[in-house]
């Protein structure tokens, strides 16, 4: 990479990115020496202004930044480093030092629909009709769904199976919703799998 350091000063920002959520973490800055480091030991380092040295993230509190991807951008003066954090990024404790704590994607915004449409009993609404039938005729259509992927996945046709994966991921979040649990919770049944 030939990253232009002298524009600023001999540092240059570095925004931190979550490599799965894509939520924006924090903002530091890197000289060559930080750059190195961070690219030798697969964790991110900065160079610290108030502290006037490299720092590691995580150095002290152990919520490293594990690197996966670095980009520089089109000026050749700024890094986006994609990471996997090792618990929360901010000092303050906080999955990111800006004020959004859930940054992570379309699906949770769609589980925020579902959960207002049904918490606000919204009459109109298909998601808030299936869900007043009750759990029995929400788990059965999730299971219909289910059906239709797997028939689908055996022919060749790529939008119908799409579309019936999405139709089974939407009711699945239904169901959810119906049992009282959020995407969050199941994330986290996987990450203790790992």
């Amino acid at each position: 990479m030939n990253i232009d350091f002298i524009k600023g000063n001999g540092l240059v920002p570095v925004v931190i990115q979550n490599n799965i959520t894509l939520q924006v973490l924090m903002l530091g800055y890197m000289n060559k020496e930080a750059f190195t480091k961070t690219q030798k030991e697969g964790k991110v380092t900065f160079y610290s202004r108030s502290k006037n040295r490299l720092w590691t993230k995580g150095e002290e509190s152990g919520n490293f930044l594990w690197v996966k991807d670095i980009q520089l951008d089109c000026d050749n003066d700024t890094l986006l480093i994609k990471v996997t954090p090792e618990g929360p990024t901010c000092h303050k404790g906080t999955t990111s030092c800006f004020a959004e704590e859930t940054s992570k994607g379309f699906l949770y915004e769609l589980e925020s629909v579902i959960a207002d449409r049904i918490d606000n009993d919204v009459e109109s609404s298909y998601t808030n009709k299936l869900y007043k039938r009750g759990i029995n005729k929400v788990a059965q259509k999730v299971g219909e769904e289910a059906v239709e992927v797997v028939i689908e996945a055996k022919d060749n046709n790529e939008e119908l199976f799409k579309n019936e994966a999405a139709d089974l991921l939407y009711h699945y979040l239904i169901l959810l919703k119906a049992k009282g649990f959020t995407i969050t919770d199941i994330e986290e049944v996987l990450k203790s799998r790992n």
